[in-house]
């Protein structure tokens, strides 16, 4: 059941009454309930009536949970690291067979997210910087509590344990607050991304008709319709969580305000960024062939040579785990992933050659024009990965990219092209005005959350604000049968 359809949002409405008539001690067994609930309804559950599919998390939650107490509770280290290592292995085991080795099984709905959120909790406890949750129930529920199932944020145990067991009295403050942030997801998904997926899909399923232009045009489209769908899924997942009183960590942070891509991806898909950083990076650079590469490398590289290259390498293997882990394809390993080290890794060896063009030609590197371009550039390297993102296979990406440096291509603006596709000129209008205020909406959040902004102002202003968005949403948002929306991307990536 997608979180955009009216039936879910009345089941929402629902659980918020029953979760707030209960009493506190009963608040998590009754998210538990919803939590198993939904999965239960979801579709690839219920289009195969593959109830079973339940018994994956189940089963992900059991092995990590015994681990856990295990290396809690035994003071040997070789005990401890053969836990660890069991349902480390259990766990990835389950996601690669189901997911990446391509074997026609059913994979259950969030198991990229909750496979990384256990694995998380897990080390955690081995490394001793975090609490070990004895209740098996309580454990099930931070891996599958029903918000994060579809395209997370990926938790951090210690940050929720006590918001998720303690119990909740109703908060005005957390309801409103919360109800206004779904609101904002509703429109960026419904009102900005569907409207950008009609451009996009049309130039990358025909991108022979098209050129130049046409071509940059279709993927600065699907770059803000994969963005305005990710970050809208994320306003709706923490709004429902907020209502709750569970604040669930942030995963977007302006990140087409970036000024290199490094920025970039410490604003884009944070807790999947911190997740990696910590638990395989860090790690990698700690382990002992790591450890021993830069002395073998400096007689060759030198000092920093050798340093640089270490460093170099074990990004390497991050940003390959990274395009790995949303679908496998080359085309995400390519596209998110060694496109981005590819990057990072000249833009930190050209950087010295950088530094003495801006000397040159007396730029100053915080003045508003340069701030621009640097902005406008990430933007366009970002957008060429998800070329390669958005493409069926590694040479249609290229034949894309082909396409766009071939000819001025204004075939996408002729007399009846975009009219034909539902996209006239009043469509566009709006397209237009809705980003400029997500722009709006997203730069002032920078500053002060535009909800407590809002709290400031008299209570009829807030209220004519607030019901004007969601008329906005409600007259102006692209719905689909049983008024629904399309499935969100990232879901369908690596889900």
């Amino acid at each position: 059941m997608s979180i955009t359809s009216f039936y879910f949002l009345c089941l929402f409405a629902l659980a918020l009454l029953l979760y707030y008539l209960v009493p506190k001690k009963v608040q998590w067994p009754l998210l538990l309930l919803l939590s198993i609930g939904y999965f239960l309804t979801s579709a690839e559950v219920r289009d195969s009536h593959a109830w079973y599919l339940i018994l994956y998390p189940m089963a992900a939650v059991g092995a990590v949970w015994g681990a856990a107490i295990l290396i809690d509770r035994t003071k040997e280290q070789k005990k401890k690291l053969a836990a660890l290592i069991c349902a480390v292995l259990f766990c990835v085991g389950l996601l690669c067979t189901l997911k990446f080795f391509h074997l026609g099984l059913l994979a259950p709905m969030g198991i990229s997210f909750y496979t990384l959120t256990l694995l998380g909790y897990l080390f955690d406890v081995y490394y001793e910087i975090g609490p070990v949750q004895r209740n098996y129930g309580k454990l099930l529920l931070f891996c599958c509590y029903f918000p994060t199932m579809i395209s997370g944020p990926i938790m951090k145990y210690s940050d929720m344990e006590k918001q998720m067991y303690t119990g909740h009295k109703l908060d005005y403050r957390n309801v409103t607050f919360g109800m206004q942030r779904m609101i904002l997801g509703f429109f960026k998904k419904l009102v900005i991304s569907e409207r950008t997926a009609i451009l996009a899909n049309e130039i990358f399923n025909n991108y022979e008709k098209y050129s130049g232009v046409s071509i940059w045009v279709g993927a600065a489209a699907f770059t803000m319709q994969l963005y305005t769908d990710f970050d809208g899924c994320m306003d709706i997942v923490l709004g429902i969580s907020e209502c709750f009183g569970i604040r669930l960590p942030e995963n977007f942070s302006a990140p087409f305000l970036s000024r290199s891509i490094e920025e970039y991806w410490r604003r884009w898909h944070i807790s999947l960024g911190d997740w990696l950083k910590n638990y395989l990076f860090y790690p990698l650079l700690r382990t002992k062939f790591f450890m021993n590469l830069p002395k073998k490398l400096k007689g060759k590289l030198g000092k920093k040579g050798a340093k640089q290259a270490t460093t170099f390498l074990a990004m390497l293997i991050l940003w390959f785990t990274i395009g790995y882990w949303h679908g496998g394809a080359w085309t995400f390993i390519i596209g998110c992933g060694l496109l981005h080290w590819f990057y990072i890794v000249s833009g930190k060896l050209m950087e010295p050659l950088f530094v003495k063009w801006r000397a040159f030609f007396h730029i100053e590197k915080d003045k508003k024009g340069f701030i621009l371009f640097q902005r406008v550039r990430t933007f366009f390297l970002v957008m060429i990965g998800l070329v390669f993102f958005r493409s069926a296979t590694v040479p249609d990406a290229l034949r894309v990219l082909g396409r766009g440096v071939s000819g001025v291509g204004l075939q996408l603006f002729r007399d009846g092209v975009l009219s034909g596709l539902g996209l006239d000129w009043t469509e566009l209008m709006i397209l237009a005005v809705s980003i400029l205020f997500s722009a709006w909406v997203t730069i002032h959040n920078q500053k002060e959350d535009m909800r407590v902004t809002l709290e400031k102002k008299p209570i009829w202003l807030r209220w004519i604000a607030l019901y004007a968005l969601l008329f906005y949403v409600i007259l102006l948002g692209k719905y689909g049968p049983g008024y629904s929306a399309s499935e969100f991307i990232y879901q369908n990536f690596k889900v």
